[in-house]
């Protein structure tokens, strides 16, 4: 079965971007533009195994709210949060997810998303 992947990021070039290396590498990817939408998606696909969300996106939660909200409503989700714009540190992150610094390669997107621990501590990825 694929590793399903919820690539939430509100730059719709930088979206399509990931999401064509992420299918390059064999995994199943669907997209969000906003926290709400992905939200949504996340109700209508169980199969969602890995979120990956940039920080900053236009509407009322930000990447790092939704982290949180995934991260309590489904524990089973892997998440990764990703910015170019902010560095962040373990405490900074919900307990189950993991930081990927923009910009990154698309290996190192595939092996992150693999590495994002399901529970516990967070990791800091350097690009």
């Amino acid at each position: 079965m694929k590793t399903t992947v919820l690539v939430v990021e509100d730059e719709p070039i930088i979206r399509f971007d990931a999401v064509d290396m992420l299918e390059r590498q064999g995994l199943e990817a669907l997209e969000a533009a906003n926290a709400a939408e992905a939200l949504t998606m996340l109700k209508l696909r169980p199969d969602v195994s890995v979120l990956f969300t940039d920080i900053n996106m236009a509407g009322n939660i930000d990447g790092l709210e939704l982290a949180r909200v995934v991260a309590h409503r489904w524990p089973h989700i892997r998440i990764v949060v990703t910015s170019g714009h902010v560095h962040l540190r373990d405490t900074d992150l919900p307990g189950a997810s993991a930081f990927l610094p923009k910009p990154y390669l698309p290996e190192t997107l595939v092996r992150v998303l693999g590495a994002a621990p399901p529970a516990g501590r967070g990791l800091c990825h350097a690009g």
